[in-house]
C-alpha cells in the first residue's frame, strides 16, 4: 500500500516565463482548475493518503489554494450560492509543505522529503506533466509496486525526434506494458529506446541515501535521474509503458491542446448529463 505522495513545485518555470514571474507554473488553469489540482486528485484516487508539496518561498498561492477562504465562503453564503462551495472546499488530504531555499535539482527536492516518507515507500508526481484520464494513472504504478516489489517508473513512447528532450530508458520487455530497466540515459543524441521517462514514480525509501551519494551535476543540481540509474545497479527497476496521452503544461503546444481536451471532456459530459 502507498499512502505517501511527493509533488516537487519549487522551480522558477523559465519556460514559461514572463507568466511565471507572478504565477506558479503548477497554477495555470486547466478549465476552471489549476494544474495541480488534477495531480492531487489522481493522488486521492489512487489512494494517496498524504502529500508534501515542496516550494519555494514566492509560492505560497499554491498553499493558498489547498487552504479554506472564509471570507469566500461567507460571501457565496450571504449571497445564497451555498451550491458552489463544494467546489472550493480544501482537500480532506493530508497537505504538508516544506521549502527548497536554493534551486538545487528535482533529486534535492525529493530529498527534503525524506522525514515525511518515514522510511516507507512513496510516489513522486511532477505537477507538469497531467493526463485527463478517468482512472489515476498512478494506480497501475502502484499495483506494479506490489507485484515486483522494486522501484517503477511511468514511460510512454515517443517519437524519435523528441527523445532528446526527455529521459530515455534502456530496458527489456517482460510483458505487455512492463519493462525490466537497465539504464535512463537523460536528453540522449543516440536513444537506447524510444520509451521516455514520465513524470510519475514508486519509490523505496532507499531512494534518499542514493541522493546523498550523488554528486550535483550542471548548475549544482541534483539530479534524481542520476541516482535513479545508481539505484539499478544494484537493484530492479521496473517501467510501466503508458497508452494513455500525457500533456507537459510546461510547453505552450501541449498546454494549448490539454486545454483544447478538458473543454471537449467537460462539453461532452454536460451533453449526457442534459440527455
Amino acid at each position: 500500500m502507498i499512502r505517501k505522495a511527493i509533488i516537487p513545485a519549487a522551480g522558477y518555470g523559465i519556460r514559461n516565463l514572463p507568466a511565471t514571474k507572478i504565477i506558479p507554473k503548477e497554477l495555470f488553469p486547466i478549465g476552471n482548475k489549476p494544474a495541480i489540482d488534477y495531480v492531487v486528485a489522481e493522488a486521492v484516487q489512487a489512494g494517496i493518503t498524504d502529500i508534501l508539496i515542496v516550494l519555494s518561498r514566492n509560492k505560497t498561492e499554491v498553499m493558498n489554494y489547498f487552504d479554506r477562504s472564509p471570507e469566500l465562503e461567507a460571501y457565496l453564503t450571504e449571497r445564497q450560492k451555498e451550491n458552489l462551495l463544494p467546489l472550493i472546499a480544501p482537500t480532506k488530504l493530508n497537505i504538508q509543505y516544506v521549502s527548497q531555499h536554493e534551486p538545487l535539482g528535482l533529486g534535492h527536492a525529493i530529498l527534503l522529503g525524506q522525514s515525511f516518507a518515514a522510511g516507507e515507500p512513496f510516489a513522486i508526481m511532477l505537477p507538469d506533466q497531467i493526463s485527463l484520464s478517468r482512472t489515476s494513472i498512478l494506480t497501475p504504478l502502484i499495483k506494479c509496486f506490489g507485484q515486483y516489489r522494486a522501484n517503477v517508473i511511468g514511460l510512454q513512447t515517443v517519437k524519435q525526434e523528441l527523445l532528446s528532450n526527455y529521459g530515455v530508458v534502456s530496458a527489456s520487455r517482460l510483458k505487455a506494458r512492463t519493462y525490466d530497466i537497465d539504464s535512463i540515459v537523460e536528453k540522449p543524441l543516440h536513444p537506447p529506446s524510444q520509451l521516455a521517462v514520465i513524470g510519475r514514480y514508486i519509490v523505496k525509501p532507499n531512494i534518499f541515501d542514493k541522493l546523498q551519494q550523488t554528486r550535483p551535476g550542471v548548475n549544482g543540481e541534483i539530479q534524481l535521474t542520476d541516482a535513479l540509474n545508481e539505484a539499478c545497479r544494484s537493484s530492479r527497476m521496473i517501467g510501466y509503458a503508458y497508452n494513455e496521452r500525457w500533456y507537459d503544461t510546461s510547453i505552450e503546444e501541449q498546454y494549448i491542446k490539454l486545454q483544447q481536451r478538458a473543454l471537449q471532456l467537460k462539453s461532452t459530459k454536460r451533453t449526457t448529463e442534459a440527455e
